[in-house]
């Protein structure tokens, strides 16, 4: 499929198609999630807590994409629900690490199914295209 001008003319623009996959992504991971008063930024902070390692405040804010004190109430919230903990960071006790407790472990492990199967159905209906749409996302969002 190619573009000409007129046919990128009649499109929307990026941030708006962006945005628009973005939030149908998200209403149907937050409709999987919520069952476990979950919202959707709660889910991508347990889900990147599930690689195992903590990490801190600003790390998991530049890789969630929320601003700094919106992620505090994210934590707080999964704080006192049992399903994070923080520890202050062992070579530097100035940081404090956010680590997924048991019980958010638990949730992770039983959400993960659902989550995968909804990125599935929404990639499915891309078809071949798939692999390609998530390189070029990568692309977009480089590791800071």
């Amino acid at each position: 499929m190619t573009s000409t001008g007129q046919d990128s003319a009649r499109r929307a623009p990026l941030d708006r198609l962006l945005g628009r996959a973005e939030y149908q992504v998200a209403r149907r991971v937050e409709a999987v999630v919520a069952a476990d008063g979950l919202t959707v930024d709660q889910w991508r902070v347990l889900d990147l807590l599930s690689g195992g390692a903590g990490l801190t405040m600003t790390g998991i804010a530049a890789a969630v994409g929320v601003p700094g004190p919106t992620l505090t109430k994210l934590v707080d919230r999964l704080v006192d629900t049992a399903r994070v903990y923080r520890l202050a960071d062992t070579r530097d006790r100035r940081r404090v690490l956010v680590f997924l407790s048991d019980d958010g472990r638990a949730v992770h492990t039983r959400l993960s199914p659902a989550v995968r199967d909804v990125e599935t159905e929404l990639l499915g209906a891309i078809g071949a295209h798939a692999p390609t749409l998530l390189e070029l996302l990568d692309l977009l969002t480089p590791d800071d």
